[in-house]
């Protein structure tokens, strides 16, 4: 069964388009199926989109995002288990939650600088970020709904014992946005709670902040990083198909 790669974002009303981009095609050319999920949080479909996906309804954005899953399987572009899920920022939310709520649907998830200590952050009014984030999340510290609405889905918060899909979390030591030890705290977590052997794997980029590597062919590892992981935990060759490989033979110049 097709392997799938599945982004979603779903926070401050930004949408995600369905653009080409050249590095996908390493994916395609090895036979994954890639796929982008426009989750309420994102305005893809109008601004009630949006706020139908933030504060009080931010757990709507999860609830898409498994909903696409379950789609994406139901009408055979992928399986259970054959699904990794990438995301990164706030899109990193959307990872951490859905790996506590539905972790049997995904083979791996890729999280990159991901805002997964929700509630601690949100509470510590001190960060400079913190006060211009609460028309978004919410403010736990005055608001007791609040408060009680991120606790329930803040990934850090929700890690338990149970089986976790292989997890890939990157991080950089200077992101201004989503502070390294996040990440780090929510893979120490899941390392200690889970009741699996799977691949959770934690890399921090001593040069980098919140938008990765600065260099473009710097990027270009960190990406070719994440597919390798991607390509590791469904089982896919890191050759490129057959069609792709005699392409490339009758494109390449006589000797």
């Amino acid at each position: 069964m097709t392997s799938c790669l599945l982004y979603g974002y779903g926070a401050y009303g930004i949408s995600v388009p369905a653009a080409f981009s050249a590095n996908r095609l390493s994916l395609v050319d090895r036979g994954f199926v890639y796929a982008i999920a426009h989750v309420r949080g994102g305005s893809e479909k109008g601004w009630r989109w949006y706020r139908e996906g933030k504060l009080a309804k931010k757990p709507n954005t999860f609830r898409d995002f498994i909903a696409a899953s379950e789609y994406l399987i139901e009408h055979g572009w992928s399986a259970r288990g054959k699904i990794i899920a990438h995301g990164g920022s706030a899109g990193g939310t959307l990872i951490g939650a859905i790996a506590n709520m539905r972790p049997d649907l995904y083979a791996g998830l890729i999280a990159e600088v991901p805002f997964v200590d929700v509630l601690n952050t949100m509470l510590d009014e001190t960060l400079p970020l913190t006060p211009p984030e609460w028309p978004e999340w919410g403010d736990p510290l005055r608001d007791a709904a609040a408060f009680r609405t991120i606790l329930e889905y803040s990934p850090y918060e929700n890690v338990r014992a149970q089986d976790y899909p292989a997890i890939l979390a990157l991080a950089g030591l200077t992101d201004p946005r989503v502070l390294y030890w996040e990440p780090a705290k929510w893979i120490a977590r899941l390392r200690r709670m889970r009741t699996d052997r799977k691949l959770i794997a934690f890399r921090t980029n001593l040069e980098a902040g919140h938008a990765g590597a600065a260099g473009r062919f710097d990027r270009l590892q960190e990406v070719a990083l994440a597919y390798a992981f991607a390509f590791k935990v469904a089982g896919a060759s890191l050759d490129a198909g057959p069609d792709t490989q005699s392409r490339r033979r009758r494109a390449a110049p006589a000797q």
